[in-house]
C-alpha cells in the first residue's frame, strides 16, 4: 500500500511541477519544453523527491512516438516520395560528415578508432523529439526550413538501426559476432507485413470500428495501431518511432486521418511532455559537478560543429541562408538516441561507465540549450518571415469557369457571391493556415502561387472565362497581373485594388475591371451613418450614389489628366443644409409635392440638384426621437 501511495505521489508531483513550470516558462517566453526540463530537474537531481528518472524517461519516449505518428498523417506517400532528395540526400549526409568529423575529434581525447567512431555517430544524432515539438509549438512543421529538418531527423532515426548493430562488432570482444541472416529476413519481413497490413487492413478495420458508433472502441483502435506498429518494428530492429511512423504514412490517405489525429494528440501531448521531465530527472548531478568545466566547454563546441556542418550541407543543397541558419540552429543538439547508444555501448565494454555518463551529461545540456540555440537561428535568419507553409500542390478536379487567386476576407464573399449564382470557382492560395480554415467552412481551395505560370496552367487559366485576383499585397497582385498579361492576354482579368493609386495603376495595365477594397464599404457606412441621423431613406441613397459617381467620375479624370485632377469634385468640408438649422411647421423639399403646379418639373434622370460644393441637396430630417425609440 505504501508502495502504490509513493507511485501515486510521484504522479501528482510530476503533474504539478509540469503544469506549473510549462505554464511559467510559457508566459516568460522560453517553451515549454524548457520548463519540463528544469522541472524535472528540480524534482530529480535537486530535491530528489522523484525516483526512477530512466523508468519515466523510457515511458516518455511513447510521446516521441505518438509525434511521429500524427507526423506521418500529414504526410502522404507521394509528398514522402517528393523529399526523397532531402531524406537520402541531406539527411546521410548529415550522418555521416558530422559522425567522422566528430568521431575525430574524438579519436584525439586518446579513445580507440572503434569508441571514437561509437562517440562521434551517437553524437551526430539530434533530438526527434525537441526538433519536432519546437517546430510545433512554432506553427513551422510545414514550412521550408520545417521539411528540411524533418528529413534530416527521420534519416537519423533510420540510421540507429544500423549504430546499434555495429556494436557488437566494435566491442573489443567481437571475433566470433556474425550476421544472422535470419535476423534480417525477420526486420525486412517486419516491414513488409507493416506495410500491407497498414495498406489493406487499416481501413476495413477502422470502417467496422465506425459503425459501432462507440468513441471509446475507436479511440482503442487508433492506441492499437500506434502501439502495435511501434512495437512489431521495435521487435524487427528498428525503433519504435519508426514503426508509429510508417503507420502513420499508411493511413494518411483515410477518411479517418482527422478523428484519428484527434484521438491520438492529448497523448502525444503529455507523454512529451513527461519525457522531457525525463530528461531532467536522469540528469546525473555527480558528473556534472565533477567534470563541469569539461562539460560546460564542450556542449557549446559540439553544438558549434554541427550547426556549421548542418548549414554548410544545407546551403550545398540547394536551401537558402535563412532555411540553412533555421535548421542548424534546430538540429545543433544531440538526441534522446545518443542515451541508448551510449548505454549499449558501455554495456558492450566499448566505452566505460564514467565515460557513458560525460556523454550523456553534453547530450543533456545541449537539448537545455536548444530553446537558444533554435533562438539564434531564428535571429541570424535574415528573412524570418519568409519561410511560408508548404503543402501538396494537387490540382485534380481543377479548372472551372472563374479562377480566383487569393482568398483572403475580400476574396471570401465574393466567391459567395460566385457560388451562390451557381457558378463553379477554382481557388488558389499559397497560404496553407488559409487553406484550413477554408477547408473547416467547407470550401475546396487549391495550394499554389499564382506567380507561378505552371501552377495557372495547371488551375485550368487556359479554359477559364475569368480571372478574379483578390490577392492582399499590392506588389503581388501587380506581378500575376504583368504574368497573366504576358503569357494569357486573352484572358479577362477582374482585380481587387488596395488603393486609388493602385487602381491608376491596374488600368494602365489594361485589367478589364478593378475596385478599391473599402470603397464600397465605406459608401455602405457613410449610408448607416445618414440613417441613424434621420436623414431620409430616399434622400440618403441619392447622397450616397451621388458620392459614388462623382468618385467614379474623378477617377476617369484622373486617368487622363493625372493622380490631382478633379479635387474639385470632393466634398472636402463640413456643411449643412439650410432648411435643416431652423425647423418649420413644413419643410419645402427641393422636389416639390405633388400638387404643386410644376409637379412634373423633376432632375434629369432623376439626379439630385446639383449647387455649389459643400451645399449639394436638401431634404427632411426625420424626428431623431422618434428613430431612437423604435
Amino acid at each position: 500500500m505504501e508502495h502504490t501511495t509513493s507511485i501515486f505521489l510521484e504522479v501528482v508531483l510530476l503533474l504539478g511541477g509540469g503544469i506549473v513550470a510549462g505554464t511559467l516558462f510559457q508566459r516568460i517566453g522560453l517553451g515549454t519544453v524548457l520548463g519540463y526540463l528544469f522541472a524535472g530537474i528540480l524534482l530529480g537531481p535537486v530535491f530528489r523527491v522523484v525516483a526512477d528518472g530512466e523508468e519515466i524517461l523510457h515511458i516518455g519516449e511513447l510521446g516521441v512516438v505518438f509525434l511521429l505518428f500524427i507526423i506521418g498523417l500529414e504526410l502522404k506517400v507521394g509528398r514522402l516520395w517528393a523529399m526523397r532528395r532531402q531524406i537520402f540526400g541531406l539527411g546521410l549526409a548529415q550522418v555521416v560528415l558530422s559522425g567522422l568529423v566528430l568521431a575525430g575529434v574524438a579519436f584525439l581525447f586518446d579513445f580507440s578508432w572503434q569508441a571514437s567512431v561509437l562517440i562521434g555517430f551517437g553524437l551526430a544524432l539530434s533530438s526527434t523529439a525537441f526538433g519536432l515539438q519546437l517546430l510545433d509549438e512554432a506553427g513551422e512543421t510545414n514550412t521550408r526550413h520545417g521539411q528540411s529538418a524533418f528529413s534530416i531527423l527521420l534519416f537519423q532515426d533510420l540510421a540507429v538501426v544500423p549504430l546499434l548493430a555495429a556494436i557488437p562488432f566494435l566491442a573489443p570482444a567481437s571475433g566470433d559476432t556474425a550476421i544472422d541472416p535470419a535476423e534480417i529476413a525477420i526486420s525486412i519481413g517486419a516491414v513488409a507485413a507493416l506495410v500491407v497490413g497498414g495498406r489493406y487492413l487499416l481501413n476495413p478495420l477502422f470502417r467496422l470500428m465506425a459503425t459501432s458508433g462507440a468513441r471509446e472502441v475507436m479511440l482503442g483502435a487508433a492506441l492499437f495501431v500506434v502501439l502495435g506498429s511501434a512495437m512489431l518494428m521495435e521487435a524487427a530492429g528498428f525503433s519504435m518511432a519508426m514503426g508509429a511512423f510508417i503507420a502513420g504514412v499508411l493511413l494518411a490517405e483515410s477518411t479517418y486521418r482527422h478523428e484519428l489525429e484527434a484521438n491520438i494528440e492529448p497523448f502525444r501531448g503529455l507523454l512529451l511532455g513527461l519525457f522531457f521531465m525525463g530528461v531532467g530527472l536522469s540528469l546525473d548531478l555527480a558528473v556534472v559537478m565533477r567534470d563541469w568545466l569539461a562539460i560546460l566547454a564542450l556542449t557549446p563546441a559540439l553544438m558549434l560543429c554541427k550547426a556549421a556542418i548542418i548549414y554548410l550541407l544545407s546551403r550545398a543543397f540547394g536551401e537558402t541562408g535563412n532555411t540553412a541558419s533555421r535548421v542548424s540552429g534546430l538540429l545543433a543538439q544531440g538526441g534522446e538516441f545518443g542515451f541508448v547508444l551510449f548505454t549499449a555501448a558501455s554495456a558492450g565494454l566499448l566505452i566505460s561507465e564514467a565515460t557513458a555518463s560525460f556523454l550523456i551529461a553534453i547530450v543533456t545540456l545541449s537539448m537545455m540549450l536548444t530553446p537558444l540555440t533554435t533562438w539564434l537561428g531564428r535571429r541570424l535568419s535574415a528573412e524570418a518571415n519568409g519561410d511560408e507553409e508548404v503543402l501538396d500542390e494537387d490540382f485534380a478536379g481543377a479548372g472551372a469557369s472563374v479562377l480566383m487567386i487569393g482568398f483572403s476576407r475580400f476574396g471570401q464573399m465574393t466567391a459567395q457571391v460566385l457560388l451562390s449564382s451557381g457558378t463553379d470557382v477554382t481557388i488558389i492560395d499559397s497560404s496553407a493556415e488559409r487553406i484550413r480554415t477554408a477547408e473547416a467552412f467547407g470550401f475546396r481551395i487549391y495550394f499554389g502561387s499564382g506567380l507561378r505560370k505552371d501552377v495557372l496552367e495547371a488551375a485550368g487559366i487556359r479554359k477559364t472565362r475569368l480571372v478574379a485576383i483578390c490577392t492582399n499585397k499590392r506588389e503581388t497582385t501587380d506581378r500575376i497581373v504583368d504574368l497573366i498579361r504576358a503569357d494569357f492576354p486573352n484572358v479577362r482579368l477582374y482585380v481587387r485594388a488596395y488603393d486609388r493609386s493602385h487602381a491608376l495603376s491596374l488600368r494602365a495595365r489594361g485589367v478589364d475591371y478593378e475596385i478599391r477594397e473599402t470603397v464600397e464599404s465605406a459608401l455602405a457606412f457613410g449610408r448607416a451613418t445618414l440613417d441613424a441621423l434621420g436623414i431620409e431613406d430616399e434622400l440618403a441613397d441619392r447622397i450616397t450614389e451621388d458620392v459614388r459617381r462623382r468618385d467614379l467620375a474623378r477617377l476617369k479624370l484622373q486617368e487622363a489628366e493625372g493622380f490631382y485632377a478633379g479635387t474639385d469634385m470632393i466634398t472636402n468640408r463640413v456643411v449643412t443644409p439650410e432648411p435643416l438649422v431652423r425647423p418649420r411647421p413644413a419643410l419645402k423639399d427641393i422636389e416639390r409635392s405633388p400638387s404643386d403646379d410644376d409637379a412634373g418639373a423633376s432632375p434629369e434622370d432623376g439626379a439630385p440638384i446639383k449647387r455649389r460644393r459643400g451645399r449639394p441637396f436638401r431634404g427632411r430630417r426625420r424626428d431623431f426621437g422618434k428613430i431612437q425609440s423604435r
